[in-house]
């Protein structure tokens, strides 16, 4: 059962229907037993693997009431054994993690289905519980709730407790457009997984699974569509998650913003995974020091973080190495910056020019999506020689000899995907300029909003691709 598969809607009709039957103040009761039941089905065949979610629960749990506990004790004393204890607290969290995710040692077998998640989210309840930021929770069970929550569980986003906990426990009356806007996300979602990233899959996964094969515009074709694949399954996973919570009236945190429209490396990273890039902010540059010490001091918390942000992605040196390469793009931008505004102006392109954003723009997702071909592709020798062989392999007939209709997908599917990428960069634009289609569709009368809901689901069931050489219920980060 995933978000994509028919039982999980039938999963979800009970749930709605027992959650708006019962009283307000048990309703979280309904939200932790589906989310109980949702989490035993994804791993049904591992009961390990449920065994440590409930452990890291409990030991997170029982740490959080003795950090709350030495706080009442210590209320404004630097008491060493409050950090002592929080030090402990975090290290037993990640621990788990470290081994279950590290190839090196033979733990895989009992992997939990969205660990790199709920490890960060306990860690960030806790060293938010230690500073005050948040009270501590005291019901097992609700805690339970805020770590298993099923729309979030398998893929995100990253949420803080401050941010999601009360929502989850005080009960929500049905409103009907709270329920309809989840249902347009969940529909989006549909239109971004099924129509883009399932259809982008196929091309993607014929290069980088044949590196020897394809090289020069191959390699060039195979990093856009997975810059392109990998946005739309991880924003249609959210875009999921936000609608099937949504339709409980729980409102989850955006986890994206139109990442491609970033003019440089770093709005990329304020723009793109959200959740995770504030959890690494908060939790391991700023705790470095930050940007308070120096340009040098800055430079090296950077490079931390973003190696941080390579391990939780993947074990491997080519992680890190991904890692570095963004950490590198935010350092050498930096230091640039003044000789390329200089530049843009004696050219004439002031800082307003739509020229000059476009140009910014075009060189972010170069750089971005040279370092995905280096995530992407089987290790990190084969990802640096495909991208050597974007500047000494000159094959561009390749677009006018019919090769990549040999690949997977004929001119059809390809007319298809291109004009569903145009209606994303399209509804992208929009929401650019704060339009939301989706507010402009609950303005119209009910039969033409449901008449237009009708009438996408048709076009998905007929263009969306299934099930063809892939699992199409399988999301790419939800093997992080």
């Amino acid at each position: 059962m995933t978000y994509t598969s028919f039982e999980f809607y039938v999963f979800l009709l009970i749930a709605l229907f027992l959650y708006y039957i019962i009283p307000l103040r048990f309703r979280w009761v309904i939200l932790l037993m589906g989310s109980i039941v949702f989490y035993l089905d994804m791993q049904k065949d591992n009961p390990w693997a449920l065994l440590v979610a409930v452990l890291l629960i409990c030991v997170t749990y029982g740490m959080g009431l003795v950090i709350n506990h030495l706080k009442e004790k210590y209320p404004r004393e630097k008491n060493k054994l409050k950090k002592t204890v929080i030090i402990l607290a975090v290290l037993i969290t990640v621990i788990p993690w470290f081994f279950i995710k590290n190839r090196n040692l033979n733990f895989s077998w009992i992997a939990p289905i969205g660990i790199s998640f709920y490890t960060l989210q306990m860690i960030s309840y806790l060293v938010d519980l230690y500073e005050g930021k948040i009270c501590v929770q005291k019901n097992i069970a609700k805690y339970a709730l805020f770590i298993l929550f099923f729309p979030q569980i398998v893929q995100g986003p990253i949420p803080r407790y401050g941010q999601l906990g009360e929502q989850l426990y005080q009960g929500h009356r049905f409103d009907e457009k709270c329920f309809v806007k989840g249902v347009q996300l969940i529909l989006w979602g549909f239109f971004l997984k099924l129509m883009i990233t399932n259809r982008s899959a196929i091309i993607v996964n014929t290069i980088f699974d044949n590196p020897q094969k394809y090289a020069g515009w191959y390699v060039a074709v195979g990093g856009v569509l997975y810059s392109l694949q990998l946005y739309t399954d991880f924003l249609a996973c959210i875009t999921i998650s936000q609608g099937v919570a949504g339709v409980f009236g729980i409102e989850l945190v955006d986890n994206f913003k139109r990442p491609y429209f970033s003019t440089s490396v770093k709005e990329f990273w304020r723009r793109w995974h959200i959740s995770l890039s504030e959890w690494l902010r908060d939790y391991i540059y700023i705790p470095l020091g930050g940007s308070r010490k120096g340009k040098i001091p800055k430079f090296i918390n950077l490079i931390i973080t973003f190696l941080v942000s390579g391990i939780w992605h993947g074990s491997g040196i080519k992680f890190l190495f991904w890692g570095l390469m963004h950490a590198v793009y935010q350092i050498v931008g930096e230091i640039t910056a003044n000789i390329k505004n200089r530049m843009y102006i004696r050219i004439g392109l002031p800082e307003q020019s739509g020229v000059r954003t476009a140009i910014k723009r075009l060189g972010v997702f170069v750089w971005v999506t040279l370092a995905w071909i280096v995530f992407r592709a089987d290790s990190l020798k084969n990802g640096l020689l495909m991208i050597k062989s974007l500047f000494t392999v000159y094959n561009p007939w390749i677009f006018f000899d019919d090769e990549l209709l040999k690949m997977g997908l004929d001119w059809k599917e390809w007319c298809i995907l291109t004009v569903s990428t145009v209606i994303l960069i399209s509804v992208s634009r929009k929401q650019e300029k704060g339009l939301h289609i989706r507010t402009l569709i609950l303005n119209n009368p009910f039969y033409v909003r449901w008449g237009i809901y009708i009438f996408a689901v048709i076009i998905i069931m007929i263009f969306g691709i299934y099930g063809i050489g892939f699992n199409a219920q399988d999301f790419i980060y939800g093997g992080f």
